[in-house]
């Protein structure tokens, strides 16, 4: 009997390899993940589907969603989070606010402030 891979929405996914939004969607895929990158105007990121919104990810639960925006834009997509059963929403360095935090825990969500590529026993430096 399979496990169930681990999920994990990355908003803010890049195709730019030296941003942290392009280098969790290679940390996460490379331990295993499921990995559903999520940026308006991309429709792919490291040969994965890309989602315009964490709307159309296509999972109706997820066990993370990581963020790679600055605060002001998770502000605006953080309300969107709770429909989608996450288990625990991680800012990193440069996404977290008070603001956020605040509002994150507000809507009942379990908030990581900390680096989610470090959390999966990877580097940003190797990626």
């Amino acid at each position: 009997m399979s496990r169930r891979r681990p999920t994990v929405a990355i908003i803010g996914a890049s195709n730019d390899p030296n941003k942290f939004g392009n280098k969790a969607v290679r940390a996460f895929a490379s331990r295993g993940w499921q990995v559903f990158p999520v940026n308006p105007s991309l429709d792919e990121v490291e040969g994965l589907p890309a989602y315009h919104d964490i709307q159309s990810v296509p999972a109706d639960h997820l066990d993370r969603v990581t963020f790679y925006v600055p605060p002001r834009v998770g502000l605006d997509v953080i309300d969107e989070v709770p429909a989608k059963h996450v288990d625990e929403v991680w800012l990193n360095p440069g996404s977290e606010s008070p603001e956020l935090v605040h509002k994150a825990e507000t809507l009942g969500l379990n908030v990581v402030q900390a680096c989610s590529i470090l959390d999966i026993g990877e580097s940003p430096r190797d990626y």
